[in-house]
């Protein structure tokens, strides 16, 4: 399903150089729920932002399904990003302009999906993570916790069937962490594809397989 071959990811130029990922092989079947581990600083966010198709300044090969995503230009990775993925970001990457609503219309606008199918599909993951009372506020007024909730419902509620998540429980108290990671469970038995970075050995717990990431290298099992 996501073939990694080689893949090379630097920042900075000249003496300033950093080599984020080195030669980094990767293979994750359909269906599977991967975690990612290792030390800050090791690229494990920067292999999920490539992974996710938000990074374009790697190197090597990349196939997706039948496509060649290297060979790709960017509209066309935009496509299969909107296509197949749902992104779980550390730090939120909401839309503090408008409504928690709209932030969790927008992937399904994206997806071309019927004004009144995304209204029931909206309300269903408000329900589903209960945060409906927060449905017309925005963003920057929400707790850090909220806007984590707010993150994930954005990331699951067109269904993707590749689910990315970056410490995707990293604002959470331990119950409402436990209620997404036994989401994800759920998601996954239902077919998603899932590949999460962590530091946590209990969110690693609920995946299938585990690889260790040491200073931007290859994965280790």
């Amino acid at each position: 399903m996501i073939k990694l071959r080689g893949i090379n990811r630097t920042f900075g130029r000249g003496d300033e150089r950093t080599d984020a990922l080195r030669g980094v092989d990767l293979d994750i079947t359909e269906g599977e729920f991967l975690t990612v581990m290792g030390p800050s600083g090791c690229g494990k966010s920067t292999l999920l932002s490539v992974v996710g198709m938000l990074d374009s300044e790697w190197e090597g090969e990349y196939h997706l399904y039948d496509q060649a995503v290297h060979k790709l230009k960017p509209k066309h990775r935009i496509d299969l990003n909107r296509q197949y993925m749902g992104f779980v970001f550390q730090q939120y990457h909401l839309i503090d302009s408008v409504t928690v609503y709209e932030n969790l219309e927008i992937p399904l606008s994206y997806r071309k999906i019927p004004s009144g199918e995304r209204a029931k599909m909206v309300d269903a993951i408000l329900e589903r993570f209960q945060i409906a009372d927060k449905k017309k506020q925005y963003p920057s007024s929400l707790s850090g916790g909220t806007q984590q909730l707010v993150g994930v419902a954005r990331a699951v509620v067109a269904n993707p069937k590749i689910l990315l998540a970056d410490e995707p429980t990293g604002n959470l108290h331990s119950a409402q962490a436990r209620e997404i990671m036994e989401l994800f469970q759920e998601l996954n038995r239902g077919g998603t594809t899932i590949m999460q970075v962590t530091h946590s050995e209990t969110n690693a717990a609920y995946g299938m397989r585990t690889v260790e990431m040491l200073d931007g290298g290859a994965l280790k099992n």
